[in-house]
């Protein structure tokens, strides 16, 4: 039977008319058997109009189509080819919980930290103090990232005020729908402050700060909706501490951790059972290609495996295998052994490596095809000494790249000492003082050179390499070099990002770090940009990552790493 006619405005409903005229029976045919009176079921429909606002969640009516009946020939040929109208877009999320949605309280330092946490607590409703509202407007001036993250919070609170009632005004009852602005994934609502609350604080909270101000809000909201959970979510901890200690539900803001514990972070390294041969040599395929050997395995293994990850199996009395995995296909791995850096006739820049991990390390370094490679591991790794020689192999010997560029987090230890005076290369010289130690003993490996010949190599080393600030690297794109990322582990997962896209063709990125050593402020091993490009980047062919085991600077730094 011929389709009704398509609705003639975007998201209308067929009428129950337009049914019954294209399914009324001809007068030479039988007539149809009489309908049941019952009414038929009501489909509840979501749609919207592309970037507007969603549609009223109230349910509206759809006729349910007719049966169908047959249709003369000359009259199905008569009728007019019509188009399907349109389907209905996906379904929303189904909450998690059966019970009434969470309201979150939000503190103005999970704002300033993510802009985007109003969107990232699916079906459950935010409430906004004023006191928060008032902070933000505090903290929006200037150029630091917390700048710019409460002024990207200002702008995404005031696209969602747009959505008023229909005379204009906001309802405080009601609420925002959060996902009125693309945001999807957010089905819960925004509350504003709009009211004097009743605060009662403890005697000894003084009323005129702001956090006892936002902890009085939390209470005075739990008085008030008692058959809801209010929690209130803060990355201060004597502000949880202290909601606690009040009796108030209190949690640190999860969103930004990649792992919740630094134990489960990918360590790039896999050891391999002791009877490896025996459950994997039946149906193992081995070749050999440009001086490597190449085993095909498959077997409950496979699935454990990533790209780029090294594995090893170490039995006493048995030659020693050290591999890393080139390729996965379906049930199937392929491993790929290594080049040994530990013997001193294949030594980097004079750099021969100590210990298994920093021969992982150095395979993936001198890898062309591996563009992206974090290397993590305590003080006194080699990390940053490994990384130093195989950029000047690649740039002076190979001549790969073009040249050394390297940059860090100007972070401070301890108080700052002010000012820099100088250009962009003299102020960053104190930040860099690991280069010059790790140049320094470079520059001792050429023992037959003399010493004029050892500062013509200097002078050819400096030259080749650059020390570049982290805060002017927005908008740059580097071709062909080597880029050192010294400290990742005090970037935040958003300066990670900004640096990591600056790659141009032909450039390889190492980022080194020691994720004990975090000194930006909230940040943790969890939330830290380098375990974000970590968990993020594990297992993409032209990317890899080594977690650094022993230390090999002296025993005393070794001795100094375990028991402080």
């Amino acid at each position: 039977m011929p389709l009704p006619k398509p609705p003639s405005r975007k998201g209308d409903l067929l009428k129950s008319a337009d049914y019954e005229a294209q399914a009324a029976p001809r007068a030479e045919k039988r007539a149809l058997k009489a309908r049941g009176a019952e009414a038929p079921t009501q489909v509840a429909l979501d749609l919207h109009d592309g970037g507007s606002a969603l549609a009223a969640r109230t349910p509206r009516q759809v006729a349910p189509a007719p049966r169908q009946v047959p249709v003369p020939a000359a009259a199905a040929a008569a009728q007019p080819a019509t188009r399907p109208a349109p389907a209905p877009l996906a379904k929303p999320r189904k909450p998690r919980g059966n019970g009434p949605a969470k309201l979150f309280v939000l503190d103005t330092n999970v704002l300033m930290h993510d802009p985007m946490s109003l969107f990232r607590f699916e079906e459950h409703d935010v409430f906004l103090p004023m006191i928060t509202l008032e902070e933000l407007d505090g903290h929006k001036k200037g150029l630091t990232e917390v700048a710019r993250n409460a002024r990207q919070v200002s702008r995404d609170l005031d696209a969602l005020a747009t959505f008023t009632s229909k005379d204009g005004n906001l309802d405080p009852r009601i609420g925002i729908e959060l996902a009125q602005t693309g945001h999807r994934e957010a089905g819960g609502k925004l509350f504003f402050q709009t009211m004097l609350l009743d605060i009662k604080l403890p005697t000894g909270l003084p009323p005129g700060k702001a956090d006892n101000q936002i902890l009085g809000v939390v209470q005075s909201l739990r008085e008030q909706q008692p058959g809801r959970e209010v929690v209130l979510v803060s990355k201060d901890i004597n502000m949880r501490v202290k909601a606690r200690a009040l009796g108030l539900r209190a949690e640190d803001y999860y969103n930004d951790k990649t792992l919740d514990d630094g134990d489960l972070l990918y360590t790039g390294v896999l050891p391999l059972a002791a009877d490896f041969w025996d459950r994997h040599g039946k149906t193992m395929e081995s070749w050999q290609q440009g001086g490597n050997t190449y085993y095909r395995i498959s077997g409950p293994l496979v699935p454990a495996l990533m790209i780029n990850q090294f594995v090893y199996l170490e039995v006493p009395g048995a030659t020693a295998l050290y591999a890393r995995v080139t390729e996965i296909t379906g049930k199937t791995a392929v491993l790929k052994t290594l080049r040994d850096y530990t013997h001193a006739k294949n030594a980097v820049w004079g750099v021969i490596a100590r210990n298994r991990e920093q021969n992982f390390a150095l395979n993936l370094l001198m890898d062309p095809e591996c563009d992206f490679i974090t290397l993590t591991g305590t003080a006194g790794t080699g990390k940053t000494l490994m990384t130093l020689a195989a950029g000047l192999a690649q740039v002076l010997d190979e001549r790969r790249y073009t040249e050394i560029i390297v940059t860090r987090v100007t972070v401070p230890v301890g108080d700052d000492i002010g000012f820099l005076p100088g250009n962009e290369e003299e102020k960053m010289g104190p930040w860099m003082g690991a280069l010059d130690d790790n140049l320094e003993v470079l520059a001792r490996t050429d023992a037959s050179a003399g010493e004029w010949g050892r500062a013509a190599t200097n002078d050819l080393v400096r030259s080749k390499i650059k020390i570049k600030s982290l805060n002017f690297m927005r908008g740059r794109t580097f071709l062909n070099k080597f880029v050192l990322i010294d400290e990742a582990q005090n970037l935040t997962p958003k300066q990670m990002k900004t640096l990591i896209t600056r790659a141009g063709p032909g450039t390889k990125i190492v980022c080194l770090g020691n994720l004990a050593q975090i000194d930006t402020p909230y940040l943790t091993e969890g939330s830290s940009g380098l375990t974000y490009a970590v968990d993020r980047f594990k297992g993409w062919p032209h990317g890899g990552h080594v977690m650094l085991a022993r230390g090999e600077r002296s025993r005393l730094a070794d001795f100094a790493s375990e028991v402080l």
